[in-house]
């Protein structure tokens, strides 16, 4: 019986239409809370809650008033970047996709159809962190950080949010879990959307959590964001080999080898290996319960 389930289950993919998902919570008349809409609510929302609890022990590098600050401008960074740089990066087109005689792409504005950079995220909550810490005189380095234990929580709800979607789906497999995704064809498919939840978030959520709460990195500038860096690049250059690129990169990839986002990962890497070792031979800052926030 074992054995027959077991070829009955290689042989049978599973069918994401079968799963009964919707994109949305709830509706009501033409509004719909969609899952993809929430998961950057509550990431956002989780991010600046744990950094007002972060930053209530010693050493913190800021004030509440910077966190509220970051709050704001970290917020326009990840959506303002993060939909600039997919553009840039991954769809230039939709920078002119026009209707009417409007002065700004329609297209580029419609962020509940999905397409979302993350290194285009990375580069706005930078330009946010860099302004925040210039006006209120705070180590960049420092801010960042605390910035970074709390991203992955957002990473982890975009993916999931991805397969609720039935988007962003993975490369052909016969791997026992492998899904067919009605978006795409009739051949079962990695869902590389949950590889990318669990290792982009989950495993770098819990490690940054405890790297921050047991142990003193905290006190090293730099070391936390540097790992961030490091571990979230390495993870999204080994998703790629599991997931689909898309259709009008895929020439990209078949001509050079890598996706676009293993190319646009390789000098997160090294910068956030530099980062980890600069951090790590370096002494640590002042570690007194007592220490001022901004210094």
């Amino acid at each position: 019986m074992l054995s027959l389930l077991a070829v009955t289950g290689a042989t049978d993919p599973i069918l994401w239409s079968e799963l009964g998902m919707r994109p949305y919570l709830f509706e009501i008349g033409s509004f719909q809370l969609r899952y993809y809409s929430l998961a950057y609510l509550i990431g956002v929302g989780f991010a600046y809650w744990h950094l007002s609890k972060m930053i209530k022990a010693p050493g913190a590098p800021m004030a509440q008033r910077h966190a509220d600050d970051l709050f704001f401008y970290g917020t326009l960074g990840v959506i303002l970047g993060g939909r600039l740089g997919y553009a840039m990066f991954y769809n230039p087109s939709l920078f002119v996709s026009f209707e009417g005689e409007g002065f700004v792409s329609w297209e580029l504005l419609r962020l509940w159809d999905g397409g979302m950079s993350f290194h285009g995220g990375v580069l706005g909550v930078l330009a946010a962190i860099a302004w925040v810490s210039l006006r209120g005189k705070l180590s960049f380095l420092r801010v960042c950080d605390y910035v970074a234990v709390g991203v992955p929580m957002g990473m982890m709800l975009g993916r999931i949010s991805n397969f609720i979607n039935g988007e962003l789906w993975g490369r052909p497999s016969d791997v026992a879990w492998a899904m067919v995704f009605p978006g795409a064809d009739e051949q079962a498919r990695h869902p590389s959307q949950l590889y990318q939840a669990g290792l982009e978030g989950l495993l770098l959520l819990v490690v940054l959590l405890l790297l921050f709460w047991k142990t003193r990195a905290r006190y090293r500038p730099g070391l936390l964001v540097g790992i961030f860096t490091f571990g979230i690049a390495a993870a999204r250059f080994i998703n790629e080999y599991f997931r689909e690129p898309d259709v009008h990169l895929a020439q990209f990839a078949q001509e050079t080898g890598l996706s676009m986002g293993q190319w646009l990962s390789i000098p997160l890497i090294l910068l956030g290996l530099g980062v980890t070792i600069y951090a790590a031979t370096r002494k640590q800052v002042g570690t007194g319960a007592g220490q001022p926030a901004g210094q």
